[in-house]
């Protein structure tokens, strides 16, 4: 069954159905979530959205872009996710959203960026 993001869903206020008006349309078809987990494998799709644009998503991921001070970067080996504002199971389940705590091999740092939006993560190392 497909997951549809109209605004015409749910309830009224008086706590009345809302009757459809027409049948559904292929630009209201949304999906399932990309959580984006730690692996030792780099998986990534890409996907087309309204209007010709795409996306890369990134399924799972091995290394993360660490920005160690102004303009200087590093690639650094993911280890685990050690907090995760946006659900705390994220943790248990190792799963990469914008601003999750993670562990690298330099050191703890923040995920700046939209690892399933974008197909990459940057993170920028935090201070010890």
């Amino acid at each position: 069954m497909a997951i549809w993001k109209s605004g015409r869903q749910g309830k009224k206020a008086s706590g009345a159905r809302y009757w459809p008006f027409r049948k559904k349309r292929i630009y209201e078809i949304g999906s399932d979530p990309i959580n984006t987990r730690i692996s030792d494998k780099e998986l990534k799709k890409k996907k087309r959205l309204r209007g010709g644009n795409k996306i890369t998503q990134l399924l799972t991921a091995t290394h993360a872009n660490l920005q160690i001070a102004v303009n200087k970067f590093k690639k650094s080996k993911l280890i685990t996710v050690k907090e995760n504002s946006a659900n705390r199971h994220f943790v248990r389940m190792n799963v990469l959203t914008k601003g999750a705590v993670i562990e690298t091999e330099d050191g703890m740092a923040k995920v700046t960026n939209r690892p399933s939006r974008t197909g990459i993560i940057n993170a920028i190392i935090l201070k010890k």
